[in-house]
């Protein structure tokens, strides 16, 4: 993934890095309170080896070398059970020596006499006494036990303490800050984990990025989420005022562009599987293409789950299968809807064998009467991963547009519905990304503004005459 995709992750799920940040703030912080308070307490001993009155430079550097040899041996020492032993008994202590080994450290600073101990307690003064009385201890059983020579002579290791144990004034820990530094960044990395695995794992389209991924069909539009769709469908006719209205005068727009090879103006919609928003899309498109002055056929192609009839509000009885089969002409049949040149072919009764009617030679006929009689012709099909109409039907028309859902479609749908048109050597004239959220990474420029007040039917006018003189080129005959 490049530099964009990430920040468009980041972007999309920053509402989860930043809870996840908190959440690991508020970790750390949390342990550091039920955290015990933990005190370090430290002494410093040297190690020297005495040299008789008068003795030559050779025997102090041997002595020197042989303290250096033996502060190595005596580190271990400082925990050993005949130190801590006598520091329980000192100090009256309800410990072992092994629970005091626990608190006591001890270490040499490298080519140097000198040895550390440190104590960690949770009470400070304890801690000190601890510390000062290992130190002690520990140079009295050295002298007097471990390098004593024989009979009455003096031990020739001298031990001192050179700086004793105070009581410390601040905890060692928990370190407050550092506790929530980390817990910042753990909480951090686990959310932009979490967020990358999610577009990862989140095979959904979401936004035209993610149909670049599928397709290099271009985007003929977006349409905005409405969660009213249900209940006014036809937005572009209840509501023209309506950001959403908008969108689709955007697609139609757009619309105006392909094919502009010439052929045959005539267009299947269709969606990899249901509910992705086709029907209401051809609806509102078929209206809006009208608003321009262009004659207009909307073809319920349908067959198994007509919709076109009910969006409409018109009678759906009879209609595409009766003509299909003879028993109807289409001039009977088509029924002209609204004030603008727009005219409805409802599908009829449903038929038992959809597929064999749209890919018969009635249909192709019908479908080259209505692009005679009308500058653009739209089919709603049914989805291609369901059944084979969309593919059959996109055959005999200038192309296909791929409705494709925001949230709801998956990449592997999208390809396989792609490669269907494909082996029907059909052409896939662009997709319409539909139920986009209004906010976000996801959202699309389409929709988002309105002309408000200023939206006139005037304008609507004017823009006809442009789109039905360059956009749908020579006018056709005027019967129905």
């Amino acid at each position: 993934m490049e530099l964009k995709d990430y920040l468009r992750i980041f972007h999309k799920s920053w509402i989860l890095i930043l809870a996840l940040t908190l959440v690991g703030i508020a970790g750390a912080a949390g342990a550091a309170i039920v955290t015990t308070p933990k005190y370090v307490a430290s002494t410093q001993l040297y190690v020297s080896v005495q040299a008789a009155a008068g003795a030559a430079t050779t025997d102090l550097l041997q002595g020197t070398s042989f303290a250096r040899q033996a502060v190595t041996s005596y580190v271990d020492v400082v925990n050993s059970a005949i130190v801590l032993d006598k520091v329980i008994k000192d100090l009256n202590l309800d410990l072992t020596a092994a629970d005091l080994a626990d608190m006591v450290e001890s270490s040499s600073p490298l080519n140097t006499v000198l040895i550390d101990v440190t104590v960690t307690n949770a009470d400070p003064v304890l801690a000190a006494k601890i510390a000062n009385s290992v130190g002690q201890n520990f140079a009295k059983i050295v002298v007097d036990q471990l390098e004593k020579p024989d009979g009455e002579a003096v031990s020739p290791v001298k031990i001192a303490t050179i700086q004793p144990a105070l009581v410390p004034e601040k905890p060692a820990s928990p370190n407050v800050p550092l506790n929530i530094a980390l817990g910042l960044l753990v909480g951090l990395a686990l959310g932009i984990g979490l967020a990358v695995l999610r577009s990862v794992l989140d095979t959904r389209i979401h936004s035209l990025h993610d149909i670049e991924l599928v397709s290099d069909a271009p985007m003929l539009g977006g349409i905005t989420n409405d969660p009213d769709a249900r209940l006014r469908p036809l937005v572009v006719h209840s509501d023209p005022k309506n950001p959403r209205a908008e969108s689709f005068r955007s697609l139609r727009t757009n619309l105006q562009f392909v094919n502009i090879e010439g052929g045959p103006r005539s267009f299947v919609v269709t969606s990899s599987i249901p509910g992705e928003g086709k029907s209401t899309t051809t609806a509102n498109l078929a209206i809006a293409l009208a608003e321009t002055g262009a004659r207009v056929a909307l073809v319920d192609g349908d067959l198994r789950l007509p919709r076109v009839a009910e969006y409409m509000g018109i009678e759906g009885g009879v209609g595409l299968t009766d003509v299909l089969i003879g028993r109807a002409e289409l001039a009977d049949v088509l029924q002209k809807w609204g004030k603008n040149k727009l005219f409805v072919l409802p599908s009829g009764r449903v038929p038992p064998n959809p597929s064999e009617l749209l890919g018969s030679a009635a249909m192709a006929r019908m479908l080259r009467a209505l692009t005679e009689e009308f500058d653009i012709v739209l089919i709603d099909a049914p989805p291609l991963l369901l059944v084979t109409d969309a593919a059959v039907l996109s055959k005999l028309c200038g192309g296909a547009i791929m409705v494709v859902a925001s949230g709801r479609t998956k990449r592997n749908e999208l390809s396989s519905a792609v490669k269907a048109l494909e082996r029907a050597g059909s052409r896939l004239v662009g997709m319409v990304i539909t139920m986009l959220p209004t906010k976000g990474p996801d959202s699309y420029g389409y929709g988002q503004y309105s002309y408000g007040t200023a939206y006139i039917e005037d304008k609507a006018e004017a823009e006809s005459v442009s789109a039905g003189r360059r956009g749908f080129g020579k006018p056709r005959r005027r019967t129905a």
